[in-house]
């Protein structure tokens, strides 16, 4: 799944080719991933225009001047721009013929992603509503909230910073990262974590998921950003998807095991229970 790095490197991409342009024709071939509606959907966004591309944790927000989008890509996500008519693909779902000639189109292998088209006024109680926490930089993302929000729950580390709540835009690949940078163990209980800890946890959140951003994601599986370009901080990770082999602070072999149902990458030696 995009994380927020992903995430917000394919907003960038959209910025860059699609800001300015007119949605002249929409045509919406699973309607089920419209939850606001396909038909409404078809007709309301006709005529209005990509103002610019925001992100809200890993959902990206296209401001359509009078509207706004909500996208979420799910697993298998991604956007494309075809200059001419777009090529036959069954994973195709929905297109937006632009004023330019061109089409920007959803592609979705399982056609897990969803679209929401919202009044402006509705978008900040949509965000409230979903408990989204901060975004994971140092001017939103605060210790003393962070802590206080840990020492009340009971959950591992691990699964209450993949729930949002507390901070945007972690899955289960930076997550990883995070705890392995932090020296904590994924099934620690957050309540019982040291303040010391605690900074760890926030100050590596941080500064890795803006590594990553500046590395236009990780390309793991089929992610590319919205210019059909691979990521690479998949080079600079350290801990995720390299089961058996060797720690690069001790050398002790990386094990993986199931954290709230999720395979979750760890050193024994350094991220001790």
């Amino acid at each position: 799944m995009p994380e927020l790095p992903e995430v917000e490197t394919v907003r960038r991409g959209l910025e860059r080719l699609i800001a300015g342009k007119k949605i002249e024709s929409a045509d919406v071939r699973v309607p089920k991933m419209v939850k606001t509606g396909a038909e409404d959907f078809q007709l309301d966004i006709l005529g209005q225009t990509f103002e610019s591309i925001g992100r809200r944790g890993k959902y990206l927000i296209f401001d359509l001047g009078r509207q706004v989008l909500i996208s979420h890509l799910r697993m298998e996500g991604k956007y494309l721009l075809f200059k001419d008519e777009p090529p036959v693909n069954k994973h195709f779902h929905l297109f937006f013929g632009l004023d330019d000639g061109s089409t920007l189109v959803y592609q979705d292998v399982r056609k897990f992603g969803t679209f929401e088209l919202l009044e402006k006024s509705q978008l900040e109680d949509y965000f409230t509503q979903k408990k989204i926490g901060p975004e994971p930089n140092e001017r939103d993302f605060k210790l003393k909230p962070f802590e206080k929000g840990l020492a009340k729950s009971h959950k591992a580390i691990k699964t209450i910073l993949l729930d949002q709540h507390l901070v945007a835009g972690l899955g289960n690949i930076y997550v990883d990262e995070v705890l392995w940078a932090a020296k904590i163990h994924p099934e620690r209980l957050s309540n019982q974590l040291k303040k010391s800890e605690i900074k760890r946890i926030h100050d590596e959140t941080i500064d890795i998921l803006q590594l990553a951003i500046k590395k236009g994601g990780s390309t793991i599986r089929t992610y590319r950003n919205a210019l059909g370009e691979d990521g690479t901080m998949q080079n600079f990770l350290q801990v995720y998807a390299k089961t058996d082999e060797p720690c690069a602070r001790c050398a002790t072999p990386i094990e993986k095991i199931k954290v709230g149902g999720r395979g979750t990458h760890f050193c024994p030696s350094c991220q001790k229970r």
